[in-house]
């Protein structure tokens, strides 16, 4: 909060105030008094500051630091008896830039899909009733917000009884506030009032879903009454929240100066753009909302995942400590190879993909991601993305894999995903950024129509599940001079083989025009006209440049309809998506990013942003000595079997 308020403008300090200080105090909370006594005393004036309406996973009390505060000088949102900064916002701004609009309707469908809220310790599959009911909103007693409207426990006693009157025969659904949920707080309704008609929400559960299956929805003055709003509805509000009045809601109490009437999304951008101070806590400065719907979605996703904890099987020693920096933020990871002793932890279970058989029935394959890192994995250096699948692995085709599944679900991109599709892959472009960006100099290169060949690690597991027929370097590039006798044939080794790490180095013969050893395969990428390919993910990220791309293998990127493919795709590829759908679904849907600097997961944009500025984990010699044993270990293990 400090660091918000001080890049806000704010010298925070203790004291009495002098001429032209503020006094600063939270909302109308028990201490806030203390506050205007001293600010009335001196004639200072008030910074009201509160959480804003997007916060965090835990309500405040549970200690995780907000994304955003909400800081108003004339009064505060939910109390309508002063003028609020966002009511006078609401009142008199032209709220009619069809930008600001735009981004508006962007912003409510990613909350929606993401299953966004203020605070967001659900899973967003969690199962909702059968639609059909009325929605009735609890809060938690002696909520300020509450408070302000005048209500008390009678007054969500009356709503109750409307609720019912008002829909004969309907189920009421009453749902419990997160704090009362978590003990905080006592709500208004508890057991006593659930009878055959009557049933008390208290699991966790996403707001959306919720109020899709409603058929209304009652409430004083819950934040839930705004998203109803967003959700279509027109709420029953028996308080005087901050979105009451401007004809989006029924009124019990309408305050009696809203007399404009506004549209969803300008209710939405003057309380979500305008008015919250939003923090970016992986670039340390203000931001724009969308910025915080990126880092609350990661960090609510990785939530969502890891919160009943992780089992772990296959992972060499060196990779502990990032695993447990990346899943182990909820709950110790358990790393056994014990598939029994997995699957009765009550955990999640994880393999690492290329160890995985008939034992790991059920677990999540785990593989590096697609911006890995400044270096290369079998030189110990920890990843800044990892990726989790439940059906298979992205590189074998063999069997539907969960990105197959995003990949086709982004054949439509609405215009803010195509939007940031398009931007991510500008900054992969510009800043030449791959999977390990290596570097190192290109060779001159003839003249001609010139055709770039991957080298791969001729044991990997991509082409041991992936390639067709031609399954090593030697072979493709025999495949490749036949199909293109007078073209110019640049052949790129490996870097895993360079370094003399993987198996998969060839004499290229008279098959290959130049051996671009040690060469940047992004900087190739800019001097070239064609990619052939196995299954390399170069082929990948040559379609995000704009070069075209011939598969003798099955790639999770080929069958899509983006590239030439030599061999038949997998049935189930039957989507066509364009080529930021593919980007979305491969860079932004399916990793997961970990963020070195803070520690926290984050969106992928962070990630391209230290790989850029060279800021990431290095291996260090602790890697190094544990991947040294490991290795004796299992030869050693090997012997004495």
């Amino acid at each position: 909060m400090r660091r918000i308020l001080s890049l806000a403008g704010y010298d925070i300090r203790l004291g009495l105030p002098g001429n032209g200080d503020l006094v600063g105090v939270w909302g109308n909370s028990p201490t806030a008094h203390r506050g205007k006594a001293i600010a009335h005393k001196y004639g200072s004036a008030l910074l009201r500051v509160e959480d804003a309406f997007l916060r965090s996973v835990y309500p405040g009390r549970a200690g995780e630091p907000p994304l955003g505060l909400l800081l108003d000088r004339s009064g505060v949102h939910f109390d309508a008896n002063t003028q609020s900064d966002l009511e006078q916002l609401l009142a008199t701004h032209p709220l009619d830039d069809s930008s600001m609009m735009r981004r508006a309707r962007d912003a409510i469908g990613r909350l929606m899909d993401a299953h966004l809220s203020k605070y967001n310790a659900y899973a967003a599959e969690a199962p909702v009733p059968d639609p059909g009911y009325v929605l009735v909103v609890d809060q938690a007693r002696g909520d300020a917000s509450v408070t302000a409207s005048g209500a008390d426990a009678a007054r969500f006693r009356e709503m109750l009884v409307f609720a019912q009157e008002e829909n004969p025969g309907a189920r009421i659904l009453i749902k419990t506030h997160p704090e009362t949920r978590a003990g905080y707080r006592p709500g208004y309704f508890g057991p006593e009032d659930a009878n055959d008609r009557i049933e008390l929400l208290t699991r966790p559960v996403s707001p959306w879903p919720l109020l899709e299956g409603a058929v209304a929805v009652y409430t004083v003055s819950s934040q839930l009454g705004f998203e109803a709003i967003l959700a279509g509805h027109k709420p029953r509000v028996f308080g005087q929240p901050f979105y009451a009045g401007w004809g989006l809601t029924q009124d019990e109490m309408p305050p009696p100066r809203r007399n404009r009437r506004l549209t969803r999304a300008q209710l939405f951008s003057a309380a979500m753009i305008l008015y919250p101070t939003w923090y970016d806590p992986f670039r340390d400065q203000l931001c724009e909302l969308e910025t915080v719907i990126d880092a609350l979605e990661a960090r609510v996703r990785a939530w969502r995942q890891d919160r009943v904890g992780w089992a772990a099987s296959g992972m060499r020693m060196w990779k502990r400590r990032p695993l447990q920096g990346f899943f182990g933020s909820e709950k110790k990871m358990l790393f056994t190879e014990d598939p029994e002793k997995a699957r009765k932890s009550g955990r999640n279970w994880m393999v690492w993909a290329s160890k995985a058989d008939k034992s790991h029935a059920g677990a999540f394959h785990l593989e590096d991601g697609f911006l890995r890192s400044r270096g290369l994995g079998a030189e110990l250096v920890p990843p800044m993305s990892l990726v989790l699948d439940r059906q298979g692995i992205y590189y074998d085709p063999r069997q539907p894999s969960d990105l197959d599944d995003l990949i086709a679900q982004r054949e439509d991109l609405n215009d803010a995903e195509a939007r940031r599709a398009e931007r991510l892959i500008m900054s992969l472009t510009q800043n030449s950024l791959s999977k390990y960006n290596l570097g190192g100099d290109i060779p001159d290169l003839p003249a001609g129509h010139r055709i770039l060949v991957p080298g791969q690690v001729e044991d990997d597991a991509s082409i041991l599940a992936g390639a067709g027929k031609i399954r090593s370097n030697l072979d493709l590039l025999r495949a490749v001079r036949a199909a293109n006798p007078k073209a110019v044939i640049i052949y790129k080794p490996h870097p895993d083989v360079e370094a003399g790490l993987r198996k998969g180095q060839i004499v290229p013969e008279d098959l290959a025009d130049v051996v671009a050893q040690n060469a940047d395969p992004m900087a190739l990428l800019d001097h070239v006209q064609e990619v052939w390919t196995m299954t390399s993910l170069l082929g990948f990220e040559a379609l995000l440049r704009g070069v075209k791309v011939t598969v003798v293998g099955s790639p999770f990127y080929a069958g899509w309809g983006l590239t030439r493919d030599i061999i038949s795709a997998p049935a189930w590829r039957k989507a066509r998506p364009g080529l930021m759908g593919l980007a979305h679904a491969v860079l932004i849907d399916y990793p997961r990013y970990h963020d070195p600097v803070t520690g926290l997961p984050c969106p992928v944009e962070v990630v391209v942003e230290r790989l850029i500025k060279g800021e990431q984990p290095s291996p260090g010699l602790g890697n190094r000595s544990l991947s040294k044993l490991q290795g004796l270990f299992a030869t050693y293990a090997h012997l004495w079997r």
